[in-house]
């Protein structure tokens, strides 16, 4: 990565409380292209906060976000979708009582150009425009290893293949910018490698792999990982933000982040 990044996401003197509590206060920060940012700190910092507010879910009460230089502070969650930022949540958020390739199809909304009359009658372009669809789910179920669990009940998955789904989900809508919200949180650490491995291989795209996926074949190259496994962190991550109550108290890369004694003292105290 370097410097000369083009800024996707620009974040400026962020504040949101809610009744008197301060999640977060004047929070600046920059997502670039060609960098996986992590963002971390204890709980209750703000992460998570942070990341409803780039995608709309929280309104700020002071301070700005830009996409592409494009103001979108308070912008609907799905007009976020439309415009390319995609995320998981910490808590996932699927439909337990449909199947694996229906939640990840689902996703596909946003991105599909026929109007009602010509689906209901699924003729021509809306045939068309279905079989490619189906055919980009298919490609991301393959690259996500779930070929197995393709027609099941999500609601009925072990922890671990959900949060794959709920991944799958966020990349069918061919995102720009990934927002992942603790993706291996509640994991062992053989299903903590996997999600590790397929974020990497997001972020550095599959070529000639999945030459028909556009999301899969050229990546996805600016990420935000919230995340509280620093091993996962330090070995991923280009640039780190560390919150600590709502605050920015540091940011660098991995190896200004392990030096940091602020950082370190913040993390004995209140994750351990």
């Amino acid at each position: 990565m370097t410097n000369g990044n083009r800024v996707k996401i620009r974040v400026e003197n962020l504040s949101l409380s809610f009744g008197g509590v301060n999640a977060l206060v004047d929070v600046s920060l920059e997502v670039r292209e060609n960098e996986i940012l992590a963002i971390i700190g204890p709980n209750g910092a703000g992460k998570t906060c942070l990341l409803n507010c780039i995608n709309g879910f929280y309104k700020p009460q002071k301070g700005e976000i830009y996409y592409e230089g494009r103001k979108i502070t308070g912008i609907r969650p799905d007009k976020a979708a439309q415009l390319g930022l995609a995320r998981t949540f910490q808590n996932i958020e699927l439909y337990s009582g449909l199947s694996t390739l229906d939640n990840i199809m689902a996703a596909r909304h946003v991105l599909m150009k026929q109007n009602f009359l010509s689906s209901a009658l699924y003729f021509g372009w809306a045939h068309r425009e279905e079989i490619e669809h189906h055919r980009t789910i298919e490609d991301i179920i393959d690259f996500l290893e779930i070929e197995s669990i393709r027609k099941k009940v999500v609601g009925v998955l072990p922890y671990g293949f959900r949060k794959r789904v709920e991944l799958g989900r966020a990349l069918a809508l061919e995102p720009k910018v990934l927002l992942l919200d603790e993706p291996m949180a509640g994991m062992n650490l053989e299903e903590k490698e996997d999600i590790a491995r397929f974020i990497i291989d997001i972020f550095e795209g599959q070529g000639v792999t999945y030459p028909e996926t556009p999301v899969l074949r050229d990546g996805v190259n600016s990420i935000v990982l919230v995340e509280h496994d620093m091993g996962v962190v330090m070995d991923i991550a280009d640039r780190i933000v560390v919150l600590d109550f709502g605050r920015k108290i540091a940011e660098g890369t991995p190896a200004e982040i392990r030096t940091n004694a602020e950082v370190i003292a913040a993390y004995l105290g209140k994750e351990h």
